[in-house]
C-alpha cells in the first residue's frame, strides 16, 4: 500500500512538474518559436533556400534543438512546434515575404502583389546599375592583388569557433562594380537578409515623404497613449525617433525573453507594442539603439502614405525600389502589416549595393533627385545624445567624439564612413570621398566573427 501511495505521490509530482512546466514555457517559448518560424520561411519563400538548408542555418541553442519544423511548399507556410508545449506558424504571401501568425488576434488580409523579379528580360542586357549586366573591371591604378588580399581575408575563416560565413562581397567604386565574389551556393541572384541594414532603408522611405511634405520631423503628440500632460512622451519628435534619442524605456537584448527577440518573434502589432513602452528620459537627452524607434518610424510613414491597405503595401516599391532598380527587395510586415523597418528586408548584393550607391550620390539616380536635397547630410550627422559620434539618422557613423574625433569606432577607416550594419555582419558601408560602396553578406556568430573596419579599410588601401 505505501507503494502505491508512493507511485501516485510521484504521479501527481511528475504531473505538477509537467504542467508548470507548459505553462511556464509557453509563454518563454514563443520568441524562440516564431523566431525559427518567420526565419525559416522567409529564407525558404524569399531568400531561396532549401527547407533542410534553412533550418540548417538556424542557431544551435537549447532552445531551437527542441523544436520541429515543418515547411509546407505548397501552402507557403512553415510550422515550428515544441512537442506537447506550444507551436508557432509563419505564411508567405506574393511579393511581400512571410509573416508570423500571431497567437492572440487576427492577421490583416494581405492582397496579392505582383512578386519582384530580379532578372527583368528587359534590363537584362543594360548595363549596371541599372540593369542587370555586370562586367567586373578594375580600374587603371587599382591596386588588384590588395584588393584579391582583401576578399580572400573577408571570406577566410581564422578561428574555426567564431565563423565569419561571408556570403557575398561586393565592391563599388566610381560607380562601378569592381569586385564581386559569393560563396558556394550563392550568386547574384540570392536575396541575402540585412536585419538591420533595413532600418536604413526605412529612413530613406521616411525622407522620401519629409521630401513632400507628408511627413515632418518636428512633429510631436505622435501616439494617442502620449498625449497626456505629465506624460514626457507627448514632447518626442519624429527627429527623437531618426536619432534614436527617444527617451523610451526600451529593452535591445536577444535573449529568448529579451525585449527585442519578444518584439519582432512574439508581438502581433508592433508598433503599439513599442508605442506601449514607458518614458525613461527626457526626449533628446539620451541615444539607445533600439529596434522599437525603427517601428515607430514605420507606422508613421504608413500613417502619412494613407490612403488604402494596397497604396501602403505597394510604396516601399513606387517610392523606392523601383526607381534605384532594387527589383529583388522584399520588405517584410508584421500581422497588421505594417512593414518592420528595423528587420525584415531581403535583397541581392547588387541591390544592397545600388541603396548605398544612392546615398553616395546624395539621393540622386540617374539625374532624378529621389532623396530631398539635404536628406543624406542629416542622415549622416550625429545625432545629438550620440557621445562618440557613433550615430546618425538610422545610419552608423564613424565621426568620433565632438572633442576626440579620433575616438571613433573605426579608427582605421576616415571619419567620414559611414554605414548600414544588421545582426551576423550584414554591411553596406559608403566612403564618399572615395567614392566607394562595400556591400558585404553573411551568416557570422557571433557578429563579432567579422570586423566591417578591417574589410572597409582593406578596401580603401587597394583603392587609393
Amino acid at each position: 500500500m505505501s507503494y502505491l501511495r508512493r507511485l501516485g505521490a510521484l504521479i501527481l509530482v511528475v504531473a505538477g512538474v509537467w504542467a508548470l512546466a507548459r505553462l511556464a514555457a509557453g509563454p518563454l517559448a514563443r520568441p524562440a518559436l516564431g523566431y525559427v518560424a518567420k526565419v525559416t520561411c522567409s529564407q525558404v519563400f524569399v531568400g531561396g533556400l532549401s527547407p533542410e538548408a534553412a533550418v540548417a542555418e538556424l542557431p544551435s541553442l537549447a532552445v531551437t534543438r527542441v523544436i520541429r519544423t515543418t515547411v509546407d511548399t505548397s501552402a507557403g507556410r512553415v510550422r515550428a512546434v515544441i512537442p506537447g508545449i506550444t507551436a508557432r506558424e509563419a505564411v508567405s504571401h506574393p511579393g511581400l515575404g512571410c509573416t508570423l501568425v500571431p497567437t492572440d488576434g487576427e492577421m490583416a488580409a494581405f492582397p496579392p502583389l505582383a512578386a519582384p523579379a530580379p532578372a527583368d528580360p528587359a534590363l537584362a542586357a543594360a548595363p549596371w546599375p541599372r540593369g542587370d549586366l555586370v562586367e567586373v573591371q578594375p580600374p587603371t591604378g587599382l591596386d588588384a592583388a590588395r584588393l584579391d588580399s582583401a576578399l580572400d581575408r573577408a571570406f577566410a575563416e581564422p578561428h574555426p569557433r567564431a565563423r565569419r560565413n561571408t556570403r557575398a562581397v561586393l565592391i563599388v567604386h566610381r560607380g562601378r562594380i569592381i569586385a564581386e565574389r559569393y560563396a558556394e551556393g550563392f550568386g547574384p541572384e540570392t536575396r541575402f537578409p540585412g536585419w538591420s541594414v533595413t532600418k536604413s532603408d526605412g529612413s530613406a522611405l521616411a525622407g522620401i515623404l519629409v521630401g513632400e511634405g507628408r511627413l515632418r520631423l518636428d512633429s510631436v503628440n505622435l501616439f494617442p497613449g502620449w498625449s497626456g500632460q505629465e506624460d514626457p512622451r507627448r514632447r518626442i519628435t519624429t527627429g527623437h525617433l531618426m536619432w534614436m534619442s527617444d527617451g523610451l524605456a526600451h529593452d535591445e537584448s536577444y535573449t529568448p525573453t529579451g525585449g527585442a527577440t519578444k518584439l519582432l518573434f512574439a508581438a502581433r502589432d508592433i508598433a503599439a507594442t513599442a508605442a506601449a513602452t514607458p518614458a525613461r528620459s527626457e526626449p533628446g537627452s539620451t541615444w539607445y539603439y533600439a529596434s522599437a524607434a525603427s517601428n515607430l518610424i514605420s507606422h508613421l510613414v504608413r500613417a502619412a502614405v494613407g490612403g488604402t491597405f494596397t497604396d501602403y503595401l505597394t510604396f516601399p516599391r513606387r517610392a523606392l525600389f523601383d526607381r534605384i532598380g532594387m527589383r529583388s527587395a522584399v520588405m517584410e510586415p508584421d500581422a497588421t502589416g505594417l512593414f518592420v523597418a528595423s528587420s525584415f528586408m531581403y535583397a541581392t548584393a547588387r541591390d544592397w549595393a545600388r541603396f548605398g550607391l544612392l546615398y553616395l550620390q546624395d539621393g540622386v539616380w540617374n539625374g532624378e533627385r529621389i532623396l530631398p536635397a539635404g536628406w543624406v547630410r542629416y542622415s549622416v550627422t550625429p545625432a545629438p545624445a550620440a557621445m562618440v559620434g557613433e550615430y546618425g539618422a538610422q545610419w552608423w557613423l564613424n565621426a568620433g567624439a565632438a572633442k576626440d574625433t579620433a575616438h571613433r569606432p573605426f579608427p582605421k577607416v576616415p571619419r567620414e564612413f559611414y554605414r548600414a550594419a544588421g545582426f551576423e555582419g550584414q554591411l553596406v558601408g559608403v566612403v564618399p570621398s572615395a567614392e566607394l560602396v562595400v556591400v558585404r553578406l553573411g551568416l557570422s556568430r557571433p557578429d563579432q566573427a567579422f570586423d566591417p573596419g578591417e574589410l572597409m579599410a582593406d578596401v580603401r588601401a587597394a583603392v587609393r
